[in-house]
């Protein structure tokens, strides 16, 4: 068989099923729009994203109800955790300030919250840089610590866990020797207004 028959009788063959179908084709856009009615296409995660973050009214509206649902996730969540969060009882006070002894020493409160904290203590130059423990008696993660001190300048820091961590909030400054920082707390005359 030559080329041209071979062509001649596929092109042939083709038109033949071309026409066969031609009845099956007939409406065909119609039918797919009819079946697939008002659904959308499925939008992959990026593409939602951007239809949310779209100036669109659509997208506005998402934007809101994003906002809202994130608003209420944490108003439940502060629900939730304020019951664990220590309150103090009628009359109860926390002092700061040193009170004064009759010996000239004052006690003063040192103070940190370290909630997962094992073992807290603090050293300085009123102890000879030698650990005193603080203690949470209620485990609440609020540690103290009450020592006399005479009135005078003292440098300190906390031990947590067997770290060093020099920056008391409370401290009147800080200092910093060696690489690691230091809080200065002054006791009496001209320092904590006693």
């Amino acid at each position: 068989m030559k080329d041209d028959a071979f062509e001649t009788l596929l092109r042939d063959a083709l038109r033949a099923d071309v026409k066969a179908s031609q009845g099956c084709l007939a409406d065909l856009e119609e039918r797919v729009a009819s079946e697939l009615g008002d659904r959308r296409p499925r939008l992959r995660w990026f593409q939602w994203l951007a239809q949310l973050l779209a100036p669109t009214r659509s997208g506005r509206i998402g934007q809101i109800a994003v906002v809202g649902a994130t608003a209420a996730i944490f108003l439940f969540l502060g629900v939730t955790l304020s019951d664990n969060v220590p309150r103090m009882g009628e009359g109860t006070q926390l002092s700061l300030q040193p009170v004064q002894s009759a010996d000239g020493t004052q006690e003063v409160l040192f103070v940190l919250p370290a909630l997962d904290a094992e073992d807290v203590a603090v050293v300085g130059s009123f102890n000879a840089w030698e650990g005193t423990d603080l203690s949470d008696p209620d485990g609440d993660g609020i540690w103290t610590a009450s020592i006399p001190l005479s009135p005078g300048r003292y440098e300190y820091a906390f031990i947590i866990d067997g770290r060093w961590w020099g920056q008391d909030p409370l401290a009147d400054e800080y200092i910093q020797s060696f690489g690691e920082y230091s809080s200065v707390r002054y006791i009496g005359r001209g320092g904590d207004g006693a």
